[in-house]
């Protein structure tokens, strides 16, 4: 049994070929998703195997490099050619969870509600939960903020992880400083996509998204809550204010 590296939640495993984790109340929700993933021949997440006789939920390991602890992006995660899979993994992923209704009274970590329309999401799909192996994204793993969202909201979310759109100060630190080339990739990574819509409308979308994230880690984090607290200590809220401000300047 080997602890992974990586993570603000922690308490995950490696056994042999399977990834052990704590049940929580959104797990079951999460699993659905995923065995409609498994069904419907989607490659590029987990699969579900059960629960252990310790109470852990047991998932199908993706092969690959992982973030881990590292500070800074590996190599892997900068390039073009990476930003231009993440973009297909994105597209094929909206097709395939477009079929996807949650059951009666799923419970997502993000409190969101589905309604018909909107799709269940990663809503974490960050190079910090990515998997990459021989050249190839392998997919994504750490599901437990899968949450109902609507596509052009994930396009957005996707592309803040990766183009990365976050503040000069946290993009810095992971290794990333070619602030000018951050047009560019972002229109890479859309047009990969197939995205129809403006950028401008991308752009504000993560700034309403940041919005809400800042709030929530203000609001859970004041409460006490673990993940939260720990995301409020290290200023993650601040970073995000600073984002959302810098994004206004953003060249459309």
């Amino acid at each position: 049994m080997t602890r992974l590296c990586g993570g603000n939640d922690g308490g995950a495993v490696r056994v042999k070929g399977t990834v052990r984790r704590p049940v929580r109340e959104w797990t079951a929700s999460v699993h659905a998703l995923l065995r409609h993933l498994e069904r419907m021949g989607f490659p590029g997440a987990p699969c579900v195997l059960g629960v252990d006789e310790l109470g852990r939920e047991i998932l199908t390991y993706l092969e690959g490099e992982t973030m881990g602890d590292a500070p800074v992006w590996p190599p892997w995660s900068r390039t073009e050619e990476t930003l231009v899979q993440v973009a297909e993994w994105t597209r094929a992923y909206h097709e395939t969870v477009a079929s996807f209704v949650p059951p009666p009274g799923a419970r997502w970590r993000t409190g969101a509600s589905w309604t018909p329309g909107a799709v269940v999401v990663h809503n974490d799909a960050t190079p910090w939960n990515a998997a990459w192996h021989r050249g190839r994204l392998t997919g994504f793993f750490d599901w437990d903020f899968a949450g109902p969202a609507t596509v052009d909201s994930d396009v957005a979310w996707m592309a803040h992880a990766w183009v990365p759109l976050h503040s000069r100060r946290v993009t810095e630190t992971e290794g990333l400083c070619d602030f000018d080339a951050r047009p560019a990739r972002l229109r890479l990574f859309l047009d990969a996509y197939g995205w129809r819509g403006s950028t401008d409308s991308v752009i504000k979308e993560i700034q309403a998204r940041m919005r809400v994230r800042a709030a929530q880690i203000r609001r859970l984090g004041a409460s006490g809550e673990g993940l939260y607290a720990r995301l409020l200590r290290g200023g993650v809220a601040d970073d995000l204010d600073q984002a959302i401000h810098e994004l206004h300047d953003f060249p459309r």
